[in-house]
């Protein structure tokens, strides 16, 4: 238990990975409103949580820096299932 708070991320880490997740649902087209209301909010605390312990920090910042236009999560993402979700959800909204 004693080596436990090496793998807790830093208050730094916690906020630059909430923006990445905020830029990532921005470019996908993944509404937050939309995300908060699946699973009764479960789910995006869960992806909250997924982003906060990641591991892909400088992968998705690359991927979200890139010049291309919306687009569908990468594979690396560990919430790339979730947003997937999400923009399916808004889809059937949308009709």
């Amino acid at each position: 238990m004693a080596n436990s708070r090496r793998w807790w991320p830093t208050r730094e880490q916690v906020l630059r990975r909430q923006d990445l997740m905020r830029r990532m649902m921005l470019l996908c087209g993944v509404d937050t409103a939309t995300a908060a209301c699946i699973d009764g909010g479960l789910a995006f605390r869960e992806a909250q949580t997924k982003c906060r312990f990641c591991l892909h920090e400088a992968a998705c910042r690359l991927w979200l820096d890139s010049e291309e236009g919306p687009r569908v999560p990468p594979d690396f993402c560990s919430n790339a299932g979730f947003f997937r979700v999400c923009q399916a959800s808004e889809k059937i909204e949308k009709h």
